[in-house]
C-alpha cells in the first residue's frame, strides 16, 4: 500500500479506465445504440452484468466518458493559463494542448459529436457547462490577441478552430497514406494558429 492506495484500489481504477476506453472505442465505431453492455464487458474481459459494479447502466457509462473528457479539457486549459504568460504564448500553448487531445481522444470526439443527446439531462447539462467554460477560456485568450474584436466574433473563431482540429485526426486515419503523428501535430498546430491570428 502506497499513500493509502491498495493494490485492489489500483486494480479497480485500472479496470474503470479500461471500461471507459473500450466503451468509447465501441461507441465511436457503432454508436451508443449499437453497443450493449455485453459488448463492452467482452472488450475488457468481464461479463456484462459485472459492469454494474462500476456503472449503473449504459447511459451512466456514456456520461462518465463525456464528463471525464470535459473535465480534462477544462483542467488542461486552466493549466495553460497558470503556466504561461502573454496572449500569444497562451494561444500557442492552448492550441498545442487541444491538438494533443484531438490526436489522443479522437474516439471520444466522435462519441461527443454523435451521442451527446443520449446523455441523461443532468449529465448533458454538466457537460455543456464545462464545455462553455472551456470555450470562454479560449475567448479570454483570443480577446488579448484581438482586443478590437467582440466576444461573438471570437466565439465563432474558437468554434471554427475546434472544428478544424477535432475533425482532422479521424479524417487522416481514413487516408491511405497517413502522415506521421509528428507531421499531423505540426500541420494542425500551424493551421490553427494561422486561422486564429489572421
Amino acid at each position: 500500500m502506497t499513500n493509502g492506495v491498495t493494490e485492489r484500489d489500483r486494480a479497480k481504477a485500472d479496470r474503470h479506465a479500461a471500461i471507459l476506453h473500450e466503451a468509447a472505442v465501441l461507441f465511436a465505431e457503432r454508436g451508443f445504440s449499437g453497443v450493449s453492455l455485453e459488448d463492452i464487458g467482452g472488450a475488457v474481459g468481464v461479463s456484462g452484468p459485472a459492469l454494474y459494479r462500476h456503472f449503473a447502466n449504459k447511459q451512466a457509462l456514456l456520461g462518465a466518458i463525456l464528463l471525464e473528457v470535459s473535465e480534462r479539457l477544462l483542467a488542461g486549459g486552466l493549466a495553460v493559463l497558470s503556466t504561461h504568460d502573454g496572449a500569444h504564448e497562451r494561444l500557442d500553448a492552448i492550441i498545442a494542448f487541444h491538438v494533443e487531445f484531438a490526436l489522443q481522444d479522437s474516439d471520444v470526439i466522435r462519441v461527443q459529436d454523435r451521442d451527446l443527446a443520449s446523455l441523461s439531462d443532468a449529465d448533458r447539462h454538466t457537460v455543456r457547462r464545462l464545455q462553455r467554460e472551456y470555450v470562454e477560456m479560449w475567448i479570454g485568450i483570443l480577446s488579448s490577441v484581438h482586443p478590437d474584436r467582440d466576444d461573438d466574433d471570437l466565439r465563432v473563431r474558437a468554434h471554427a478552430c475546434f472544428g478544424l482540429i477535432n475533425s482532422t485526426p479521424h479524417t487522416v486515419r481514413a487516408s491511405r497514406s497517413r502522415p506521421g503523428e509528428r507531421d499531423i501535430r505540426g500541420i494542425l498546430h500551424s493551421m490553427a494558429l494561422a486561422s486564429l491570428t489572421a
